[in-house]
């Protein structure tokens, strides 16, 4: 389909999109640079009550070192949208996107930046520190930002919706910004947005505070709600204020 001018969709739960068809989604797909998006639903922690075969912690960074793979990992239903006709009408490589399951609240409708692909977009305006995260768990940088704003410390937060290509000129204007960056993310410290940050931060010469939380590099054999799980991996609203209040706003 893609070969003769479509833009082909294909869905299913995130294990199963990438990890299983990997040799194909490399070699029909990417190695030919075919505008096919590959849709992981349910991506991250999502899938708690399942066990880790249903996890994907690590999908980003897998997708990641494919050439010509571009990945988009959208926060709310709004930004979904967007995507959905990025990649409906303007998408010329693959593509994967990574979403969540269903019901997910919307945090973009008052967003001081429009959603543009490979770009980081402002989604709450701030002035004391600022929070990077991708997906659904966007609600957790909300959840701390409405704490923190009890203290009288106001935090601006960003969608990094599009990892691949990463928006590397955005990132140093928000390096030249906060001296205070909180990263969050449903995804593996390998090879997902705090390793981005922080190796650019590294070649910026940025050696201001970046606090990162993301899923440890190992499977943890328990079950539950996704926010028990994410706890287990120290990615809590609780952890995050109590490492806040310990750097000099």
């Amino acid at each position: 389909l893609s070969m003769e001018g479509m833009r082909p969709f294909a869905y299913t739960i995130s294990t199963f999109t990438l990890y299983r068809p990997f040799e194909m989604v490399r070699n029909d797909i990417c190695y030919q640079n075919l505008p096919v998006t590959i849709v992981g639903m349910g991506a991250g922690t999502i899938y708690s009550t399942l066990g880790a075969t249903h996890l994907t912690q690590e999908d980003i960074s897998i997708a990641r070192s494919i050439p010509n793979m571009n990945i988009i990992a959208p926060c709310d239903p709004n930004e979904l949208k967007d995507v959905i006709h990025y990649c409906s009408t303007s998408s010329k490589s693959p593509i994967y996107l990574r979403i969540g399951k269903s019901g997910e609240k919307n945090f973009t409708e008052n967003s001081p930046d429009k959603w543009s692909f490979g770009k980081i977009r402002k989604i709450f305006p701030g002035r004391d520190i600022c929070f990077l995260t991708f997906g659904p768990i966007v609600r957790k940088a909300f959840e701390v930002k409405d704490k923190l704003k009890v203290k009288n410390i106001s935090a601006e937060i960003y969608s990094c919706h599009t990892l691949k290509p990463f928006d590397y000129p955005g990132l140093r204007k928000i390096f030249k910004k906060f001296k205070k960056i909180i990263v969050i993310e449903d995804h593996s410290k390998v090879g997902g947005l705090s390793e981005i940050v922080k190796s650019f931060a590294y070649e910026c010469k940025y050696f201001h505070n970046i606090l990162s939380y993301s899923l440890k590099d190992k499977f943890i054999h328990s079950y539950g709600t996704q926010e028990d799980l994410q706890e287990k991996h120290g990615i809590s609203t609780k952890k995050i204020l109590k490492q806040i209040k310990k750097i000099k706003i």
